[in-house]
């Protein structure tokens, strides 16, 4: 599509451009237009951590560099991209491919697979393309325990194929910031690097390497993407007829209290077709961009918000029919330019918000992590240590940290845990299963029985992308954290990582179980439920959650 608006009605309109006014006032345009960092404080001294705003500009360098290593891969064979990243790394990269597909541009595209979390599915995919593939590790810092975990088998399954060290060093390729820990290991492996600045926030690197690397490789015309959002970038820095300006004025503005007491700090985000990469991309920049000091934006997608909820402002990306939407905002802009719209967006909702968009937030999300690698060591080739369940149905563990009452079955303890939610708050269901269930088809239901709105997503994707805001926001989450035996035939959750005293299924574990202490410690409503057949306690769980929110109609 050509072009780019945002339109916004009602009282979103009078909110907007009341802040709108306030930031012109302040001269954020212009401050954000020279780069000026004191707009977040004197101490913000930090010119980098704005260098985004010229990416549509700067990584046209980038695409003559990868046009090589595009030209070599296919030479010797190599259009199958294994992407290794969780979080923003992977996103964007994500969020390009779809955008192609979509487009059905006629050129030459290999695939990408996304290798972000605990399915095993993905996995088998790549190793069965394994004479095709290169794989790219992404990560400003180091690697993550999956990161390690993937690689090693990828490394080992190159090395069983009978290629040689120098080899298998070539079928990887990683994408890292000059002098990060990844960069190091990189150098001492021999592998491809591809280096970024160290300065340029993560959550505002759409269209830097990170987004732009993997989705190259596998085919994508990011030279268009980089054109579009070129295009946009003149405006932003005008204090009138600037998108970016309007679409910060209604996410910051409409964050704030307004009248009657209600902060709309909760966007509804829709995409034609269903949502895609590019929902769950600006879902972790608002979560991370503003998710701090208490406060935060927090995205979520039409399954979890059925009904009217007060707090929440619905926005359309690129609606078929602008205007006629029943979105609040519309947001029209080809997929560079959506990028570099939310990115100011969200840092012109930052400074609204009193906080530092650019700024990566707590440890919450590295806290987790660490304490999911102790959890590995500690338990060495045995089990990891865990609480007794307070319930078991059906299979189907209940784990707490408080007694459930004596006769109470599975639709009481979801009953507890709806009741859990905040007036103002937000359910959040992760999955750490591998397969197709998720909590997309629970969220209808818990939306309906708690009366608020539902987030969900993979673990340990979701909660590394969105942690800023569930840890360091509101506070006004309650938690359902689901994990499973492996499935019947799932050949690859007990496949042993090389050199690691573990599995996938054990790693995937440790990482929920570190997620649910990390909650807990918040003081966070938070209940695991265990799946010991996850075929079956998926449709007993779900059978449950339905129960629950027909009793709550009928109340």
């Amino acid at each position: 599509m050509a072009g780019f608006d945002v339109l916004t009605r009602g009282d979103v309109l009078d909110t907007a451009l009341r802040a709108r006014e306030h930031l012109v006032s302040g001269g954020v345009p212009g401050a954000l237009a020279a780069k000026d960092p004191r707009l977040w404080g004197h101490s913000a001294a930090d010119h980098g951590r704005l260098g985004w705003l010229d990416l549509p500009f700067a990584s046209r360098g980038l695409l003559s560099q990868v046009d090589a290593l595009v030209a070599e891969a296919r030479y010797s064979g190599l259009d199958h991209i294994v992407l290794i990243g969780v979080g923003a790394e992977s996103l964007a990269a994500q969020a390009v491919m779809e955008a192609q597909g979509r487009a059905g541009a006629d050129r030459p595209t290999g695939e990408l697979t996304v290798l972000d979390g605990s399915d095993t599915a993905p996995l088998a995919f790549a190793l069965e393309r394994l004479d095709r593939t290169l794989v790219v590790l992404a990560s400003k810092v180091g690697v993550s325990l999956e990161g390690d975990a993937y690689r090693r088998i990828f490394a080992g399954a190159f090395r069983e194929r009978g290629l040689s060290e120098r080899e298998i060093a070539g079928r990887f390729l990683v994408v890292t910031d000059h002098g990060s820990p990844l960069h190091d290991f990189a150098r001492q492996c021999g592998y491809r690097l591809g280096l970024t600045d160290p300065y340029l926030p993560g959550h505002f690197g759409a269209l830097s390497a990170y987004g732009l690397v993997p989705a190259v490789l596998a085919g994508a015309d990011a030279r268009r993407l980089l054109e579009d959002a070129a295009a946009l970038a003149p405006s932003l820095s005008k204090d009138d007829d600037n998108p970016g300006l309007l679409l910060g004025a209604i996410l910051g503005g409409c964050a704030q209290q307004g009248t009657g007491g209600v902060a709309r700090d909760k966007v509804m985000l829709r995409e034609p077709g269903g949502q895609g990469a590019l929902s769950a991309w600006i879902s972790q920049l608002l979560a991370v961009g503003t998710g701090k000091q208490g406060g935060g934006l927090l995205a979520v997608e039409p399954p979890g918000a059925r009904g009217a909820f007060p707090d929440v402002h619905g926005v359309a990306l690129n609606p078929p029919s602008p205007g006629k939407e029943e979105a609040d905002t519309s947001v029209l802009a080809p997929l560079g330019a959506q990028f570099l719209l939310w990115e100011y967006a969200t840092a012109v909702a930052g400074w609204l918000l009193g906080v530092n968009p650019f700024e990566p937030g707590g440890t919450s999300v590295q806290e987790a992590e660490d304490d999911a690698a102790t959890l590995l060591r500690a338990a060495g080739r045995g089990p990891l240590p865990d609480e007794p369940p307070v319930y078991v149905e059906d299979g189907i563990e209940v784990h707490a940290d408080f007694p459930w009452p004596p006769g109470a079955d599975l639709r009481t303890v979801l009953g507890g845990l709806t009741a859990a939610v905040p007036a103002d708050g937000y359910l959040s269901v992760v999955t750490y299963l591998s397969g197709d269930f998720s909590g997309r088809y629970l969220a209808p239901s818990f939306a309906r029985a708690s009366g608020r709105p539902v987030v969900y997503g993979p673990g340990p994707a979701y909660p590394h992308a969105t942690g800023p805001i569930h840890k360091e926001g509101p506070g006004n989450g309650a938690f359902l954290v689901i994990t499973g035996d492996p499935a019947p035939g799932d050949a690859l959750a007990a496949h042993p990582v090389p050199g690691r005293p573990y599995g996938l299924a054990k790693l995937r574990l440790a990482r929920a179980l570190a997620e649910v202490r990390s909650l807990r410690a918040r003081g966070l409503p938070t209940l695991r439920m265990h799946l010991r057949d996850p075929v079956e306690g998926a449709g007993l769980l779900t059978e449950a959650v339905r129960a629950v929110a027909g009793a709550g109609r009928g109340r």
